[in-house]
């Protein structure tokens, strides 16, 4: 059973940077595809950033490309999402999760955070 907590959203102004935090527990995230994604009010669930975390593998939306980067700390089990040039429609949850393959964002089902807010002003 893999549990996961979120950390570090908050209220920035458009432009500025967070940087969330993801730390697992009850397993081992070298062996894990883990993934951040987000929901604004009204919107559907979408797939912002995954790594594999065995050989280091990242891909992004294309909204965040270049502004978002998601790395791994294997010795905290931790999964960070850097979030640069943030713009008022970044605003949103925003949940971990864990899969056990990377291919798509549609492997990820049953080990999620409970998510951290984001809000970014213009």
């Amino acid at each position: 059973q893999v549990h996961l907590v979120e950390s570090g959203g908050g209220s920035v102004q458009a432009g500025g940077s967070l940087r969330l935090s993801c730390v697992a527990s009850g397993y081992t995230i070298s062996r894990l595809c883990m993934g951040w994604f987000r929901q604004a009010p009204g919107k559907e669930r979408e797939g912002v950033a995954r790594i594999y975390t065995p050989g280091g593998a990242t891909y992004y939306a294309d909204s965040v490309k270049g502004r978002f980067t998601v790395s791994q700390d294997k010795a905290k089990n931790t999964v960070y999402l850097q979030m640069n040039s943030l713009k008022p429609e970044d605003t949103a949850m925003y949940y971990c999760a864990a899969a056990s393959t990377c291919g798509t964002w549609y492997g990820f089902g049953d080990y999620w955070g409970q998510g951290t807010q984001v809000t970014v002003s213009s």
